[in-house]
């Protein structure tokens, strides 16, 4: 990895390139439990900015590396008596980070292969030169009969001029009633003490409906009326209250 060759550091513990710490730590041969992994990080961001440049694919290589380390070191500090809880033991976490860097070898490998076979066969998925002039020239041989007419063109072109047919806006409907009409409907029903909403709205349109359910709103709003259903979707009764609903009634 390119950048674990020119990343140096100098920790407590080791100081040198950062592919010889990773491989002191595969072999056990230093504690990282001692490896400060935070300063680790810290140096490799003073490298990139050192360079100017950040390396999207290599950057990604150091984040698996740094969060596989974090991970076998997480491990290590858990307490001994937990250790028979753990998925993995210490020296098999070991194999499992080394098979990890193996595995994102390969997988770089394949992509610079299936990347170099991309850039040598560009030429041929595309073409940038114009077509021969054999080729293009065109043939009315295998074309449709009257397509070429000038009549058939004379009759496409006059299709085009011909101003279209104005739209039917029959089936939109314009509010004719206002809530305050609704208002006074409901309440002139409200005189005998009780009627069904679909009295209310016998006749009516649905932008009618709307609207009258707007208005009843407003009239529970003022405590001006009730209204009950006994079932999911059946009539509702619409009531004219015994007295003025106090404030908490007409909170909730």
């Amino acid at each position: 990895m390119r950048t674990a060759a020119e990343l140096e550091l100098d920790l407590d513990v080791f100081s040198g390139p950062f592919d010889l710490l990773l491989t002191l730590v595969l072999r056990e041969e230093v504690d990282l439990l001692e490896v400060d992994l935070a300063d680790v990080v810290l140096a490799y961001l003073d490298h990139l900015e050192a360079r100017g440049d950040l390396d999207l694919e290599v950057a990604t290589e150091f984040l698996v590396l740094i969060a596989a380390l974090l991970e076998l070191k997480s491990r290590l500090m858990l307490p001994r008596e937990d250790e028979a809880e753990l998925e993995l033991e210490a020296g098999e976490a070991v194999d499992e980070l080394l098979a990890r860097m193996l595995s994102n070898h390969r997988y770089r490998g394949a992509a610079a292969y299936l990347h170099e076979r991309l850039a040598g066969e560009s030429g041929h998925r595309y073409r940038t030169a114009p077509l021969p002039p054999e080729l293009r020239r065109v043939s009315l041989d295998h074309a449709p009969g009257g397509v070429y007419e000038p009549e058939a063109l004379a009759a496409a072109l006059g299709s085009l001029l011909r101003v279209p047919p104005p739209v039917d806006t029959r089936h939109l409907v314009a509010p004719r009633v206002s809530v305050a009409e609704r208002l006074a409907h409901l309440r002139r029903l409200l005189e005998r003490g009780r009627f069904s909403f679909d009295e209310a709205v016998a006749d009516a349109d649905r932008v009618t409906v709307a609207v009258t359910l707007f208005a009843l709103l407003e009239l529970y709003k003022q405590g001006e009326a009730t209204w009950e259903q006994t079932v999911p979707f059946g009539e509702i009764t619409v009531n004219r209250p015994a007295g003025p609903r106090s404030a908490g009634e007409r909170v909730a």
